[in-house]
């Protein structure tokens, strides 16, 4: 199977390990702005059961991703965007198909794809192997997509015209510098911590898309100081009823969050 392999007689399975983020971040609760077993935070047109439906569409191309990784293991990394690009939107039509066009878990794909996609093409899986090849794959991604672009047709391009974010290309191309900032913390049963931690720093562009820098800085403010002065499941529960109120969502953290997974396991 690709995108396995075994470590000290420890199997990593990459894809599998993708699919375990998404239902680890999905059940994850509660979550502050974020659809969970709870409530459905901050979004109307989403809810639980339409995340489940997304995640087993999903699902079955990680093993894909990794596959095609292997295959062309041979290329040089410059050369794997273009390869990998077909089938990443093969792997969103099947999740707008599973959500009747809502979107549930693209950045979930990008990031996590890039990572399964990664796994097929190293020799030795690790968190720092991983991290490395997949900003190898996305070199140049910046300059190409955002840099270059005189003309923003999209909120990430208007994000870094307006105020330099990159976004989920800048955090891919870094080899996930802020997922890797915060992974010391990472452990399974530390993941509400591990999730304030990516919020506290995370330049998330889903809550500058809702709420401006400023609704980025309330999250990011918010997160830490819980951190600093303690947190439980009503502090949560209570964060969570401040950002339903102001419509903020921290889906970029959320989805670095099942990064975090893949990575503290490998």
């Amino acid at each position: 199977m690709t995108g396995l392999l075994a470590t000290n007689a420890r199997v990593i399975n990459v894809p599998q390990l993708a699919e375990d983020a998404l239902w680890n971040e999905l059940d994850l609760t509660p979550k502050p702005g974020l659809v969970d077993r709870l409530n459905n935070g901050s979004h109307r047109d989403m809810d639980h059961a339409l995340f489940v439906r997304s995640i087993e569409a999903i699902a079955p191309w990680f093993a894909r991703f990794a596959g095609l990784g292997e295959e062309h293991a041979d290329k040089p990394a410059g050369m794997q965007l273009r390869l990998l690009r077909p089938m990443g939107i093969a792997c969103e039509q099947a999740m707008y198909n599973a959500t009747g066009g809502i979107n549930t878990h693209k950045g979930g794909v990008f990031a996590l794809g890039l990572l399964c996609f990664a796994a097929g093409r190293v020799t030795v899986i690790s968190a720092n192997s991983l991290c490395h090849e997949v900003s190898e794959i996305c070199r140049g991604l910046v300059t190409r997509e955002l840099r270059a672009r005189s003309v923003a047709a999209t909120a990430g391009e208007r994000q870094f015209q307006q105020f330099g974010l990159t976004g989920a290309r800048g955090e891919a191309e870094s080899g996930f510098a802020t997922v890797r900032s915060v992974l010391p913390y990472w452990r399974r049963d530390r993941q509400h911590e591990l999730l304030l931690r990516l919020m506290a720093v995370n330049p998330d562009s889903n809550l500058v898309s809702r709420g401006g820098m400023s609704g980025l800085r309330y999250v990011q403010d918010y997160a830490g100081r819980l951190l600093i002065n303690g947190w439980d499941s009503k502090a949560l529960e209570k964060m969570d009823q401040a950002l339903i109120g102001r419509h903020l969502s921290p889906g970029g953290s959320a989805d670095l969050l099942s990064v975090a997974w893949v990575l503290g396991q490998c």
